[in-house]
């Protein structure tokens, strides 16, 4: 979107994550919310398509944490990609509608906190929790278990940046877990110096 729309790289603009909220911050509302859109509806499709196919419950959030996988470290970006949250909460909107508004409650946080990674965390943690209180099957709490450790995974596992440079290991975990970014403020990471084009040709 943002390379159809501006012909920029998204790697190169804000956080360098390629997803929503950085379109949001780096491109425009619009390019965020048709790509947020999008994310969301490949999440309820695949899960429907199985569910089509006659395929228990069990598959269907098998099928849904593949996608949330193949989101997060897509083929076609040499396995690089989103953070999965929205394809995620298509799966959860279409297999346990109230788990989005228990995520929505405690997402909403951040509007008064100005930072949204925390509280977005948060609202992912309670997924699990939810369907397991709310008396769903077993294989919906353990394909949501499975959802939010991908989404850690995939917050932990960026590559480093110059900005890392003099952040400890502990530190750069921590900020990585709670802020999803290398350093602890906000406005420093999301308007740091784009990366050079050679440092992506060389990581690819």
């Amino acid at each position: 979107m943002a390379n159809w729309s501006r012909g920029i790289d998204l790697r190169q603009l804000g956080s360098g994550n390629i997803g929503a909220s950085n379109l949001w911050v780096s491109v425009s509302k619009w390019a965020a919310l048709t790509v947020g859109f999008f994310d969301v509806v490949k999440g309820i499709l695949v899960v429907w398509v199985a569910q089509l196919l006659g395929l228990g419950i069990a598959e269907q959030i098998t099928v849904g944490v593949a996608a949330v996988a193949g989101h997060n470290w897509s083929v076609f970006l040499r396995f690089s990609g989103g953070r999965g949250l929205l394809t995620t909460m298509g799966i959860v909107l279409f297999l346990m509608p109230w788990g989005v508004v228990s995520f929505l409650a405690i997402a909403s946080i951040s509007f008064f906190t100005k930072d949204s990674p925390l509280p977005v965390l948060g609202g992912v943690i309670t997924l699990p929790l939810v369907g397991w209180l709310s008396g769903e099957p077993l294989a919906i709490t353990l394909g949501l278990t499975a959802m939010v450790i991908i989404l850690v995974i995939r917050r932990l596992t960026a590559p480093r940046t110059p900005l890392t440079a003099s952040v400890s290991g502990g530190q750069l975990f921590i900020n990585r877990l709670l802020f999803d970014r290398d350093i602890r403020g906000r406005r420093a990471w999301v308007h740091r110096p784009p990366p050079s084009q050679s440092s992506y040709k060389e990581k690819g």
